[in-house]
């Protein structure tokens, strides 16, 4: 009898089954992953914006019918920062100044809640309002709200900044 030789095995080989496995394993691994995440983020927040869905809807209805009932006023307002003074100027559709009006406004900055500064304007010249605002620096957003002897309100919303 002859000795039959011994031949060494061959190394790994790649087969067709070891990349079809391959390729389901990593889309397993994608859709677990997915999954995950989305069951994560419905957790953490629903979906939910507001818990007064209705009352906001209604608010937004009656912001709507504000800024229609503004735009038919016509009044323009323009808002300047000098030094430790605040000014809100009103002009009517022909640009006349807006005389004798109640303006209340507020001044918040616009990163945070702290801070917020509720000045007293008076009207120092026609159409021209002005509220002292002591020493501040930097960017503030001012809130004005100007009425009328009839009740006509006008909304109006400007950053300011003071060196």
């Amino acid at each position: 009898m002859t000795p039959v030789p011994i031949l060494p095995r061959p190394g790994f080989q790649v087969r067709g089954w070891h990349v079809a496995a391959g390729v389901c394993a990593f889309f397993v691994v994608v859709i677990a992953v997915d999954a995950s995440f989305a069951v994560m983020a419905y957790r953490t927040h629903p979906g939910q914006v507001s818990v007064t869905p209705y009352e906001d809807g209604l608010l937004y209805d009656k912001h709507i019918t504000q800024q229609r009932t503004q735009e038919r006023l016509g009044w323009r307002a323009a808002a300047t920062a000098a030094p430790g003074m605040v000014t809100l100027e009103f002009a009517d559709r022909e640009g006349r100044p807006v005389q004798g009006l109640t303006v209340t406004a507020k001044l918040e900055r616009p990163a945070t809640e702290t801070g917020r500064i509720t000045p007293k304007f008076h009207e120092a010249a026609p159409g021209r309002y002005e509220a002292p605002v002591g020493s501040i620096e930097g960017a503030w957003d001012v809130s004005a709200e100007a009425r009328d002897r009839s009740g006509a309100v006008f909304a109006a919303e400007r950053r300011l900044t003071w060196p």
